[in-house]
């Protein structure tokens, strides 16, 4: 079967896109090369919706950022049945003399469009964010700011493409890429050879190897290292917003971030690393972003830490690359998309379906689009009272398999009928295993609820895809 549209990884770029294309007549197809969607670049994202400021109004990301957070807020967040709250950002300052940066910030965000903002003195602060430490002097307040979970952003995206008639094959490594002579490309994948007449490029590290694949070696991807640190969820109130600090360079600087789920996080370091698969946390990591953590709240103690991790953000100079590239026709790049990536993933989707129409695609939309989703459970946001209602209807509500941060075995199953294939699956999407135990209590009645649903032994359940199996089949 030839396609359309061939897209390459299935992270919250390839995701959009294919949700955005979904909405027309088109044979789609997504190849990710890890075992689910979200386990490459999205996996380590902070989930903040960014508001745009950061970034100059000259940029193609920050009017993407700004977008993107308007479609999410307006739109896709409640079609897609996601938790978003808006809790807004402050960027703050040490030195009053840093004033005049904060101005510069807020016009060039009016000049984008981003609205509601203003600048707040050490008193507002006191009443507002009592926590902040004795050093920041004022701040911008930009309410337009939100959280979200990265990962469940990805799956809605994903399960929302598919039920449109998208097809989405995980486990399917790109491994060569042909161009037809009468246009388009056979794209090698899991054994099998595509032919697709559009190749969308949303591979994130290896964007630029797939580009060159592709007929365009014209961007050299450099992974920008960040280590984040996860807090216990005790910390949960130790502020009422996401907490910037100026940004300085290529960074927005060490950060303290609500998520959707409560447990704060403290990060992200950056450092570009020549290593596409270095995820490693270092002492020195741990010393940077604690101590810039505790310049903006002094009270963060390294024993609140219940989780050290890294991502890698696919750099590729200041800007996102977007663009249909002439040397190699049919294909568009969707690359070096870094922070805010997330943010403008929905706007990134109909800029690329855009280009797709100027380069020939007819974009005719559906009869039916099926653009809502409905809202998973997670009994760690339902009101109690809600919890007695779903126990009443389905007794698999009130078992729960995961203590820390209270997921019944009902979610669990749900998850899995929802696609999760592995024990990441089913943390990104349910937060079983992601308390501070880090499933030493609910992983066996995880992997039980896996066997029963999928039909697989327990020595074929993976924590993220083969070669990570959790039990050793001394047989092979």
């Amino acid at each position: 079967m030839a396609y359309d549209v061939v897209i390459v990884g299935a992270g919250v770029t390839g995701a959009a896109i294919a949700r955005e294309l979904s909405r027309y007549r088109l044979r789609l197809l997504v190849l990710e090369k890890e075992a689910e969607p979200a386990f490459g670049v999205s996996k380590s994202n902070s989930g903040i919706i960014h508001a745009g400021t950061q970034n100059p109004p000259t940029s193609l990301k920050g009017w993407l950022c700004v977008e993107g957070n308007r479609l999410l807020r307006e739109e896709l967040a409640q079609d897609l049945g996601l938790s978003f709250t808006q809790c807004g950002q402050l960027v703050v300052i040490f030195d009053e003399a840093d004033r005049p940066r904060l101005e510069e910030i807020r016009r060039d965000g009016e000049a984008m469009g981003v609205k509601g903002m203003s600048l707040v003195d050490r008193k507002w602060l006191d009443e507002n964010e009592p926590n902040l430490g004795p050093e920041v002097k004022a701040a911008l307040l930009v309410p337009s700011a939100g959280i979200i979970s990265p990962y469940r952003f990805v799956y809605a995206l994903a399960e929302n493409a598919v039920r449109n008639g998208a097809e989405l094959r995980a486990s399917c490594r790109v491994t060569g890429i042909t161009r037809i002579e009468k246009g388009g490309f056979y794209v090698e994948a899991g054994g099998d050879v595509i032919e697709t007449r559009f190749l969308v490029n949303a591979a994130g590290l290896y964007a630029d190897e797939i580009s060159a694949m592709a007929g365009a070696p014209t961007f050299r991807i450099t992974p920008r290292k960040g280590e984040e640190y996860l807090l216990d969820k005790k910390r949960e109130h130790m502020t009422g917003r996401i907490i910037f600090p100026l940004p300085a360079g290529d960074s927005k600087g060490i950060l303290v971030i609500k998520t959707s789920d409560g447990n704060p996080m403290i990060g992200p370091t950056a450092h570009e690393t020549a290593d596409k698969t270095d995820l490693s946390t270092t002492d020195e990591g741990l010393a940077e972003v604690l101590a810039g953590a505790r310049r903006l709240i002094p009270s963060v103690s390294k024993d609140d830490i219940i989780a050290y991790f890294a991502g890698l953000r696919p750099a590729s100079g200041k800007d996102f690359i977007i663009r249909h590239e002439d040397s190699a026709p049919g294909l568009v790049n969707a690359a070096g998309i870094q922070s805010p990536g997330l943010t403008a993933a929905p706007a990134i989707a109909v800029m690329v379906a855009d280009i797709l129409k100027q380069r020939g695609l007819r974009l005719e939309p559906k009869e039916q689009f099926h653009r809502l989703r409905p809202k998973p459970v997670h009994l760690f946001q339902v009101p109690l009272e809600e919890t007695r209602h779903l126990i009443e209807k389905d007794r698999a509500y009130g078992d729960i398999v995961c203590r820390c941060e209270l997921v019944s075995a009902q979610e669990i199953r749900d998850a899995v009928k929802r696609g999760a294939r592995t024990m990441d699956g089913i943390k990104f999407r349910t937060r079983a295993q992601a308390g501070r135990c880090h499933g030493g209590f609910c992983t066996t009645r995880i992997m039980k609820i896996m066997e029963e649903e999928l039909g697989l032994p327990a020595t074929a359940i993976t924590k993220r895809g083969p070669g990570s199996e959790l039990i050793k089949d001394e047989r092979k």
